[in-house]
């Protein structure tokens, strides 16, 4: 199809030939038009599944109390399965968690950053009702782009109705005019391939490629590269060149091109935590479930082609690791990683060797020792240890663990203090691991895998580039903020900026009280090229506040919540192929979490909560129980 056929063809499958009022009425309503379905499993259309409940519980051990954990633990918990839900760190949430701070006279939740709602997560939503989280959202007035070098793009709520959807993105841009789009329609006719989303034939051909490599292969028009394509597949939390084409694809199928919903999302009117976490753990105990949170899985317990029991770690003695005694020197601290992943710290102080479990008590990443206190510090949720392993200041409640160090000849071994018990194992007729990708290779590692080719594809799962979020309070307001959240282009590390004293308490009634503000700051992913000493990356991004809103500069920070993780999915080039899906070699073993394999058109937090659901409804069909039916968005585009 040359060009004009294909602009012909386009023409009159939307109805733009006849006017955009003759679209809404005809071409828009039409075939066309993307509609929200149900998710087809394999299995799921069978007279034998019937049931609603168990007739006997039967015990099930869901490991990890994020989305995926929480909305499989549900599922099962309403089948009446007796569901032990563990989860390493002291709360639920996983992504979605927070906690409280002290600072300035007050207390404050902090949590792992900004998150929008959109409509299209059906079943993230469904999670949420079910535990009658209640009014506590409030839509978003616009979604706006600030770049570094040009002005501001404003993209507010769109008509639901394609193509007036598409029409409106474009009508509310300054720099995506239609005729210079239609002047340049060759570079445009790839974006209008991107409404052939297909789950088969996108990731067949365009999963080994990076998005910034299909942009520019595809000779996609500049100003809509740098205008939507670029910010809005930032929040990914993968950047372009190393972002998978077709995940970006599907990933813009989901969020706009092939969603039924407008482009917008609501925004908590309180900390996720408290909004939205609470009510559903309420919800899961008000069910049955037992929640074991602070608490470690080590490994599974495997029996022929089973699991049979889950190992929680930390109770039991047992060498960790052997150090060279060369290796560790007064004052300084030796850091190394035992072969289960345990992150280990071991000095000499006095005439005595000392030894942590370098695992931070709150959500297990690993800390580092502090030269300035003697203690230690968590990056992740700014979590503080006095010398001795208290914790001190952030998140964490408990201490760190101290290590027994004996000599052996030349070398040191650690090893976890002996608690006269031997670890305690879950048994189970059912498990989900539903982790996320660092804590289910971990996992799985420790455990006797047998199935080399289902380890292979559980250790290639990566994480994406390193992200930064910076809470800071300061003790004057920005005024030129009119929107509670931005998207930011062409800055070295800010992507997004978030004024939580516009629509969050208690945020809003300490500015108002103090005439402060509090805004956050988030680098979504750090090129390893781009990676500096915390103390850079903070003076950068303050720079970069400064320009966006130039009053800040006369402002003062009077506290701040600095915080750099890697936990977030890598999906990278060629990764898709060798994913692990949600059934695995074991009869009983199932996974849940976005990292899993899935055709369906599901990201980041929606992906999390179906896989959940779907880990669930296959536990469900081997005891002939309905599943629950999962909502999506359509499977195909709409040129499909």
């Amino acid at each position: 199809m040359d060009r004009r056929d294909f602009f012909r063809t386009f023409l009159k499958r939307t109805g733009i030939g006849a006017g955009i009022t003759a679209a809404g009425a005809v071409g828009a309503l039409g075939y066309y038009q993307p509609r929200r379905e149900v998710y087809v499993e394999e299995g799921s259309v069978s007279d034998d599944l019937s049931g609603e409940k168990l007739e006997r519980p039967k015990k099930a051990v869901i490991v990890g109390g994020g989305l995926a954990g929480m909305s499989a633990a549900m599922e099962l918990a309403k089948r009446h399965f007796e569901v032990t839900l563990v989860e390493a760190s002291d709360e639920l949430g996983g992504k979605v968690t927070g906690w409280d701070v002290d600072a300035l006279g007050e207390r404050f939740p902090v949590e792992h950053g900004f998150h929008g709602y959109f409509d299209q997560y059906y079943n993230l939503n469904e999670l949420f009702d079910a535990a009658g989280v209640g009014d506590v959202f409030t839509p978003a007035p616009g979604y706006p782009v600030k770049f570094r070098d040009r002005p501001m793009e404003v993209f507010g709520q769109t008509p639901k109705l394609f193509p007036l959807n598409i029409l409106t993105v474009v009508q509310q841009s300054d720099s995506l005019d239609m005729i210079p789009i239609m002047q340049h329609f060759r570079q445009m006719r790839p974006v209008l391939d991107m409404f052939r989303y297909d789950y088969d034939r996108t990731f067949a051909q365009y999963d080994d490629l990076d998005f910034m490599s299909f942009c520019r292969e595809q000779e996609i028009y500049e100003p809509f590269l740098t205008t939507v394509l670029h910010p809005f597949s930032d929040a990914t939390m993968n950047r372009m060149e190393v972002l998978s084409a077709a995940e970006a694809l599907r990933y813009f199928h989901f969020y706009f091109l092939g969603s039924p919903e407008a482009l917008g999302f609501r925004i908590t009117k309180k900390s996720c935590m408290h909004a939205l976490i609470n009510p559903v753990v309420e919800m899961l105990e008000g069910l049955g479930v037992r929640i074991v949170s602070g608490t470690k899985v080590e490994r599974l317990v495997l029996e022929e082609n089973r699991v049979s029991g889950v190992v929680l770690g930390g109770s039991g003695g047992g060498a960790l690791a052997r150090v060279p005694r060369g290796s560790v020197r007064e004052g300084e601290w030796f850091s190394m990683t035992a072969d289960d992943g345990v992150p280990l710290l071991v000095t000499i102080r006095g005439d005595e060797y000392q030894a942590f479990d370098a695992t931070c008590t709150h959500m297990g990443c690993p800390v580092r020792p502090d030269e300035t206190t003697g203690g230690f510090f968590c990056p992740c949720h700014a979590g503080v240890f006095d010398a001795a392993g208290n914790a001190t200041s952030g998140p964490p409640e408990e201490p760190l663990q101290r290590l027994h160090v004996a000599l052996d000849g030349d070398e040191l071994v650690l090893s976890r203090p002996d608690s006269g018990a031997g670890p305690e194992v879950l048994e189970c007729d059912y498990c989900v691991v539903a982790s996320n990708v660092s804590g289910t290779k971990a996992i799985i590692g420790r455990s006797d895998i047998g199935d080399t080719a289902f380890a292979r594809s559980v250790a290639s799962l990566g994480e994406a580039d390193p992200y930064v979020v910076w809470r800071i309070w300061l003790d004057k307001p920005v005024t030129s903020a009119k929107y509670p959240f931005y998207t930011v282009a062409r800055f070295t590390y800010t992507d997004s900026v978030s004024i939580f004293s516009h629509f969050q308490e208690p945020f809003i009634s300490w500015a108002s009280r103090t005439g402060g503000s509090v805004v956050e700051l988030h680098a979504y992913a750090i090129a390893p090229d781009d990676l500096r000493s915390d103390e850079v990356i903070k003076q950068t991004m303050l720079e970069e506040m400064h320009h966006m809103f130039p009053e800040t500069k006369d402002a003062r920070i009077l506290y701040d919540v600095y915080m750099q993780q890697d936990n977030f999915t890598r999906w990278a080039p060629g990764d898709h192929a060798d994913r692990p899906v949600s059934e695995t070699p074991y009869a009983n073993l199932y996974f849940a979490g976005d990292w899993v394999k899935v055709d369906a058109p599901v990201f980041l937090m929606e992906a999390a909560t179906f896989t959940g659901r779907l880990a669930a409804n296959a536990i469900c069909r081997k005891e002939s129980l309905k599943p629950t039916p999962l909502p999506i968005v359509p499977m195909d585009g709409i040129f499909a």
